[in-house]
This record gives structure tokens, sequence and C-alpha cells, in this order.
């Protein structure tokens, strides 16, 4: 059998009717083939998995090898796991024309394989495990409407059951200010009309700022609702939510602007010196994979570094797009960051930086598990990743002091950024590309930090 054939072949997926029977829907056609796909057949299994019946039409026919007679069209018989954006062919039978069965043949070994993003078995299973529409679907829909109607009046209440907390506090600020100066109270006639404060955000965790917020004069209304719509922006890469606005849109993210030793910066005129050689000790560990909207994320466990006489033990990795940090002057493709704990909380974040070139074997595995939704978790069953495989073979390394990159920019962290760039595909940069952009904080000014440079 033709290599792209079985491989077109493999990603088809299907139940057991007969083809007299079957419902063809087009899912992708070019010159030289056209895939269906019976959307009459799909159905669960009894495993909760969804089956379903799909074929390959070739427009001339190839030779089969075990018969030595032609053959157009190839029928597969697989299984989809919509949750983990697997599945596993069952039975592939192929016919010399429509209808006119040439052999078939039951797959023993069932392998489930990984669903790969944008590609035509990426196709098959958003068709595959499309909902169908119907009385299920649409109570389905009701019951979803109900929960969202019922958690908005439960929204409004809490709006406003605060907002009479504001109206309440703001009050009393005003009676207390009455009480300390009757001079400055206004007549009956020149009092404006009250207004209802806008709920404003209250400091628990800073003494200081209590006590600064107290000495200063009660915000009129305007302003304590333009703080608090402020206070809603999330963080983002982009527009109100922007690095340039990070630290003024929450108390905690203050850092990210008035901090000295901010992440990531442009690494040049490093000391060379003997660095000692940082301790990898990566193996193959369980993972799980998240699109969290501010980039794709892995968990993993099992895995750590040692460097000068402290262990930090790798808790996740992502990727930013192209590479945050630059090396005398020169951005990268993109850059994957480890980032490590030790036990006293300390944060170490080693850097590997990616260019174009070859297919890189892990990341194509964290991008054949992505989920297909945001903050939802991938955990593929019996599948394992080893960091090593991300490492370059030349691990010297340059290292400062900085922060982290995103929101609250907390310093205190220990950057190793390994000087040997990683391949990385275009294909696999073209994935991450239609999910992030752009997801890079700018260069932070240096304030005359130490970096040192293996050399």
């Amino acid at each position: 059998m033709h290599p792209q054939l079985r491989l077109l072949a493999t990603c088809l997926v299907a139940s057991l009717p007969a083809v007299a029977s079957a419902a063809w829907q087009v899912i992708s056609a070019e010159p030289g083939k056209r895939v269906e796909v019976d959307r009459a057949s799909i159905r669960k299994d009894e495993t909760g998995k969804t089956v379903a019946q799909g074929r390959v039409i070739l427009e001339k026919p190839i030779v089969d090898p075990k018969t030595s007679m032609s053959y157009r069209i190839v029928q597969a018989v697989s299984r989809y796991d919509c949750g983990q954006r697997s599945y596993s062919t069952l039975k592939r039978s192929y016919f010399k024309e429509e209808g006119e069965l040439l052999r078939e043949e039951e797959v023993k070994v069932q392998v489930e394989m990984p669903v790969r993003s944008g590609m035509l078995d990426d196709k098959l299973l958003r068709e595959v495990c499309r909902p169908k529409a119907g009385p299920e679907a649409a109570t389905a829909a009701s019951r979803t409407a109900d929960r969202v109607n019922e958690a908005t009046g439960e929204l409004r209440k809490a709006n406003e059951a605060l907002l009479q907390k504001e109206v309440r506090r703001a009050n009393l600020q005003t009676a207390a200010v009455e009480r300390a100066d009757p001079e400055s109270k206004p007549t009956a006639l020149a009092r404006p009309a009250a207004r209802p404060a806008a709920p404003t955000m209250l400091l628990a965790t800073a003494p200081e700022a209590h006590r600064a917020a107290r000495s200063q004069p009660p915000r009129s209304a305007d302003q304590a609702a333009t703080a608090y719509a402020h206070a809603q922006i999330h963080w983002a890469y982009e527009g109100e939510g922007g690095p340039e606005n990070w630290g003024t849109l929450k108390p905690e993210y203050a850092t990210c602007a008035i901090g000295k030793r901010q992440s990531p910066i442009d690494i040049r005129d490093g000391l060379r010196v003997d660095l000692e050689a940082i301790q990898f000790n990566y193996g193959p560990s369980q993972f799980r994979v998240v699109d969290n909207g501010h980039t794709i994320q892995v968990e993993v466990g099992g895995s750590s570094i040692s460097l000068l006489g402290k262990t930090y033990d790798l808790v996740q990795f992502h990727f930013h797009r192209p590479s945050e940090e630059r090396v005398n002057g020169k951005s990268f493709d993109m850059v994957a960051h480890l980032v490590h704990r030790s036990d006293d909380g300390k944060l170490a974040v080693v850097a590997v930086l990616l260019e174009k070139g070859i297919e890189q074997p892990l990341i194509q595995t964290v991008w054949n598990n992505l989920p297909l939704e945001k903050n939802e978790y991938v955990t593929p069953p019996g599948l394992t990743i080893d960091l090593a495989q991300l490492l370059p073979a030349d691990r010297t390394y340059y290292t400062y002091m900085g922060s982290l990159t995103t929101p609250p920019c907390s310093e205190g962290v220990l950057w190793l950024v390994l000087k040997q760039p990683q391949p990385i595909s275009s294909e696999q940069l073209a994935i991450f590309a239609r999910l992030y952009r752009h997801n890079a904080r700018p260069l932070q000014a240096n304030f005359g930090r130490m970096v040192k440079e293996s050399r």
C-alpha cells in the first residue's frame, strides 16, 4: 500500500454499515483524491468513544501488492477519543470501484494515535466529534441557558449587595468628614444629590496601602467607577491590558512597573567565566497540556535541576513567540521556558531558544495533545515525555537575576538561558502562531545587573 494512502486511511473513522446505506460527506477534496465521512454512521460505543465510517476515493487506481489487483477506494473503521484527541483504526476495506470489494483486513494491534492540529485527522476529529442536532442537543442547550440565567441572577444580586455596601461606606465617610469639619458642610440648597459609589478594590494584604488610603480624601463616584473599571481589565499582550499597563491593573502587579530586576532583557556584555554546569535530572514523565489564554503550558513532574548546591524541581514549561529574551540584540523565532522551584520557594527558569529548522519531536508530542478549549486540560493516558529531548548538546549558558515575565512580575528569579538554540519546524511554528501570534513581553531595563556567560 502506498505510504501516503496508508496514512490517510488510518486517519479515517468508521462503523460497519453497508456502503449503500452510507451518507457520505466530503471532508477534504484536493487534486488526485477526496476524503469523506459517513455522518449517519457516527455513534458511541460501549466505552463512550466515538465510532464512525470514512473513506479515501482516489482519482487513479493503485495496485494492491497483496492481490496484484487495483483499487480506488479505501474505507476504514476507527474509534475516536474526542476528549483526548486520539484515534485507533479497527478495520480497513479496499474497493475496486464503488460497491466492488477487493479485500478487507482487521487491525489486530490497535494503536492509539494522537491527532495533529491543523492536519487532515484534525478535520476528521472535529467533524466526527461535532454534536448532532436533535432533541438531545436542544435539551442540553436549554439546560445551559437555564444555568447561565441562574448564574446571571446570582451575579446581579451580588453586585447589588456590593453596591449597597459601598453606598453605606461612602455615606459614613461623608458623615465623618462633616462631623470633623462643620465648616465644610454644605447647605441643603448647595448639597448635591447623593450618587451611589462604584465598588472599589480593597487592599486587604497591604497595611501600608491601608494607611495611605486613610490619609487620602474620599474619591468621587466617577473616580471610583474609573478605578473599578480599570481593575476589571485582564492582563494581555496588547490593548488596554498590554504590558505598558500591567503595573496599574492590580496592586499586586505594581512590581511590573517599578521593579529594578525585571525580565526579559537583551543579554549582552556578559562576564565570560567558568560557570558550574547545570545538572539536569530529567526523565520520562506523564504530563498534561493546557491553553491558559496566554500560552500553551505543560505540567510535568519527577524532573529537576541542580546548581550551586540547590535542587529545583521542574514544575511546568511553556512557550513564547517570538523569544522574549535577546542575545546581543538577536531575537529568536520562539523560546521554551522551563520553570523550576526549590523547596524554599525560589524559582529558576531554564530558557531554550528555538529557531526554524527541523521538526522537534517533544514539541510535536505537545502539539498532538493540544486541548480543544482554553483552560481545559489534556492528560494523554500512557504517554510520557522526557524534557532531556528538548535540551541542546551544548549546555553552556548565560545567567542573571530577573523576574517572571508575566504578572505579577515577581523578582528574585534565577535565569539560565542556554546558548545553543534548538530547531523547530516551520509547521510547528505555524501551529503555535495560529493560537498566539505574539505573546512576548518587551525588553526591560538592565539597571546595571551582572550577566555571566559560560566560556
